[in-house]
């Protein structure tokens, strides 16, 4: 299983929804960690882990970017397959479940 941890892997404090909008965007999440991962998961028949606990807050704009963003990007029903945890904020594994239903639906 390949694991990511938000907290140690890219950001305790994670920013705004793009780039452009300062340092640790979901944006650049998606792109430099998520993407790569999936990816590589996917290719290596692995499954990939998201764990969430150990940051100082997530804003919708960064998960839906990030996770939304990752559906849109890849238009791959596999991302549902991603295990997302989270001990601290339980309610956001099921915010980034819808976030990429939607991205997938929409």
């Amino acid at each position: 299983m390949m694991i990511i941890n938000i907290a140690e892997d890219y950001t305790k404090t994670p920013g705004g929804r793009y780039i452009k909008e300062g340092e640790f965007s979901g944006q650049a999440f998606r792109n430099d960690i998520l993407l790569p991962a999936f990816k590589k998961a996917k290719m290596d028949k692995d499954s990939l882990q998201v764990n969430l606990d150990g940051g100082y807050g997530y804003g919708s704009s960064f998960l839906e970017e990030a996770f939304g963003g990752l559906a849109r990007e890849t238009k791959d029903r596999d991302v549902l397959k991603i295990e997302i945890i989270s001990e601290e904020e339980p309610r956001l594994v099921d915010d980034i479940r819808r976030y990429m239903e939607d991205a997938l639906n929409g």
